[in-house]
């Protein structure tokens, strides 16, 4: 027997914590009836883009990240704001983080960041003919730096484990798909 969806019987806000929304979610078991609560998070939609250089390399950010404590290296990425379109979106996050900017984006596909706690999707943009035409704009508490890794490199620098972040992952290899 295929499981079946629960029917969610109510949700209520609990936490605005401005980048996300956390909701207690009161859903009834196809099964036994009975009801229970699970909580979720509530998102805007995000974009990753892959911006690859004329010259085959792949232009990157490196930051602190709270939640790992760690430096991370990842592409750029973040949140869609309300009205954009991902593409817009993906094309803003790549100049604001690494003062790059490429003629157009393409598509590469689009996941759950994970289907357990969030509703969102994050949308992965390539970015060809990247090129630098102005300064990081850090603003607020980010602290960045850009770094050019050469495309053939990157195999490499995810089996060392140099890229742990699941979503960076994830965008990378629907770049991977998206080239073959």
């Amino acid at each position: 027997m295929r499981p079946r969806p629960w029917e969610q019987l109510g949700r209520e806000p609990l936490r605005d914590c401005r980048v996300f929304r956390l909701e207690r979610v009161i859903a009834r078991s196809p099964t036994s009836g009975e009801q229970h609560d699970f909580f979720c998070i509530e998102s805007a939609e995000w974009v990753n883009v892959v911006p690859i250089t004329a010259d085959e390399h792949v232009v990157m950010v490196r930051q602190f990240r709270h939640g790992s404590g760690t430096l991370t290296l990842e592409i750029p990425g973040g949140l869609v704001d309300p009205g954009e379109r991902p593409a817009d979106a993906a094309l803003r996050e790549l100049l604001e983080e690494t003062g790059y900017r490429a003629p157009h984006v393409i598509a590469a596909g689009a996941v759950n960041p994970n289907p357990a706690l969030f509703g969102n999707r994050v949308h992965t943009f390539v970015a060809p003919m990247a090129e630098k035409v102005a300064p990081i704009r850090n603003e607020g508490a980010e602290e960045t730096s850009v770094e050019l890794v050469p495309v053939a490199d990157i195999p490499r620098i995810v089996r060392a484990g140099h890229i742990d972040h699941a979503l960076v992952l994830a965008g990378l290899y629907q770049w991977e798909l998206s080239r073959r």
